[in-house]
């Protein structure tokens, strides 16, 4: 059977019209810049408002945008993604593989001239892997020798192996090698804080951070403007003095302020403009992929989907993703039938045996199966799927719940919620059946996506728990020859699919638009966009 697409093109129809009328009217915003230089100033859209600009606390991926340009860590990245020195100008690693040596430059400065010392990343990393902070990324850190015992409430912060010996060196203790380790420290959770006080505040008169940027006002609900961090240490080569970041989680309004001259990149494109976009204005289409996975996830811990198995793969097989890449994201997205994706390090992407399949036999070996659990078009399932308020991540939802009742008969409630309500009604469980959830890498490895299944990891929304599947992670975790944990996470995978606790959907490509007289964009894998690489000519 073939999924009809009358919704899904209603969608993209009522889309299109009004993107092509806002082409035609006057925006409620002058067509100008304001009092900043325009050489001398970026204006990004941003795809919502960060949830925190605490690297401590961040948990969402507009956060990640902001926060690489006020922080550094250890180590940074280039523009293209390589590993390249931070606060640290050296580093070195014993043979074990397990102990780091990290020399501080001398000229690292924060914000106000105050020296960044060993010490500084000492209280960031005890503070993000203390229970009383609850941190969301502490997980990143069980690496460390002693983390997950204090993350666990079994040991004090202070126990981490994490020593400043003076001002300028930095030892750090694994309990196990990780070829991955220098990339995770380019990571926000890693940098260095230098207060408490200084890390929660959002307040440009309290502000203090290490990297080309800092923070000099945060409008609620409206914009954020950091200036070139005149104490930085690679300041003359940061050529952009001013950001301003605008947050627009209508990627429509999004791409009509860029239309009309006012702002200079955007972090997404709307598929309904892609068309002229590439008649129009194709040299400014920046598409790359990069690591990350979009899909939904079932509550496991309660009815209907809590040991039922059958009735998750029905779901999951109830999906074309071929017609969402087709249709709603169109920019070179793979569709997912796994969850690490393809040009992962050291890794072969693992995926479902079906995902070949034709469609009608996809579809009917579906509808076998929601018989099986006791379901029906008479008798239908009924759903609230939850998400947060964007108009593409809406138009995605309304082509799932179209599937699904078209396939099965399912009846579906959408949730639509504001990004920051959302990220609250994700953890209760109890509010939703399936939720919209993405997994962007926080480094080029298979485990920063499989350790999401982990019972027990805050990442994971599901509730999944499975002992196989923890033991093969965890030997991965002390395996370390590289091709040895390849396939022993690759069977995890397996193990994982095998279950359907979620519902992956497609591959990201990043989508981007930059003016053309902005220079210094490449592709990362990661998808990381520092301002401090960017350059704005005069125009």
């Amino acid at each position: 059977m073939k999924f009809k697409l009358v919704i899904l093109l209603g969608a993209l129809a009522l889309i299109a019209m009004a993107i092509d009328a806002g082409w035609r009217i006057t925006l409620g915003m002058p067509n100008q810049r304001s009092s900043l230089d325009t050489t001398e100033t970026l204006r990004r859209g941003l795809g919502g408002e960060p949830g925190s600009l605490d690297p401590g606390e961040a948990a969402d991926s507009f956060s990640l945008e902001v926060l690489g340009d006020l922080y550094e860590g250890l180590t940074a990245e280039s523009a293209d993604g390589n590993i390249v020195p931070g606060v640290a100008d050296s580093w070195s690693v014993d043979s074990t593989g397990t102990r780091y040596n990290f020399h501080l430059r001398r000229d690292a400065q924060w914000s106000n001239g105050t020296p960044v010392r060993a010490q500084d990343f000492v209280n960031a990393w005890r503070r993000v892997v203390d229970p009383k902070q609850a941190s969301p990324m502490a997980d990143n850190l069980r690496i460390v020798r002693g983390a997950e015992d204090i993350i666990a409430g079994h040991a004090i912060p202070s126990s981490l192996s994490v020593s400043a010996i003076g001002d300028d060196q930095l030892v750090v203790e694994l309990t196990r090698p990780a070829p991955y380790f220098l990339e995770l420290l380019t990571h926000y959770c890693t940098y260095p804080v230098f207060s408490e006080s200084a890390a929660r505040s959002h307040d440009s008169k309290t502000w203090v951070s290490n990297g080309a940027y800092v923070l000099v006002r945060w409008e609620p609900g409206g914009t954020l403007h950091l200036v070139k961090n005149p104490s930085y240490w690679d300041g003359d080569h940061v050529g952009i003095a001013n950001v301003v970041y605008v947050p627009l989680p209508d990627e429509n309004a999004e791409w009509l302020r860029y239309r009309a001259g006012q702002l200079d990149l955007t972090q997404n494109v709307p598929a309904a403009a892609l068309a002229w976009i590439r008649s129009e204005r194709p040299a400014e289409l920046h598409i790359a992929p990069f690591l990350g996975t979009m899909y939904y996830a079932f509550n496991l811990r309660s009815i209907p989907f809590k040991n039922n198995v059958a009735l998750r793969q029905a779901l999951v097989m109830a999906i074309d993703r071929q017609a969402i890449l087709r249709y709603i994201q169109p920019f070179g997205q793979q569709p997912a039938f796994g969850f690490v994706p393809k040009g992962t390090w050291n890794y072969e992407s693992q995926s479902w045996d079906w995902a070949d399949t034709p469609d009608a036999v996809r579809i009917g070996y579906a509808q076998r199966l929601y018989a099986a659990a006791g379901y029906s078009k008479e008798v239908p399932l009924h759903l609230k799927l939850l998400f947060n308020s964007n108009p593409g991540i809406k138009q995605l939802a309304i082509a799932v719940a179209a599937m699904w009742k078209e396939a099965l008969g399912i009846e579906t409630e959408l949730i639509d919620e504001e990004y920051r309500v959302f990220l609250e009604s994700r953890k209760e469980s109890s509010r939703w059946n399936v939720v919209r959830l993405a997994w962007l890498a926080d480094y080029n490895d298979a485990g920063s996506f499989l350790d999401t299944f982990r019972t027990g990891s805050p990442n994971d929304d599901s509730g999944y728990d499975n002992p196989q599947f923890n033991a093969l992670i965890e030997e991965a975790e002390n395996t370390a020859d590289t091709q040895k944990r390849r396939a022993i996470l690759q069977s995890a995978e397996r193990v994982m699919l095998a279950d359907y606790p979620v519902i992956p959907i497609y591959f990201y490509s990043s989508k981007r638009l930059f003016k053309p007289y902005v220079h210094g964009e490449t592709s990362n894998p990661l998808n990381r966009l520092y301002s401090k690489y960017l350059r704005v000519e005069a125009h």
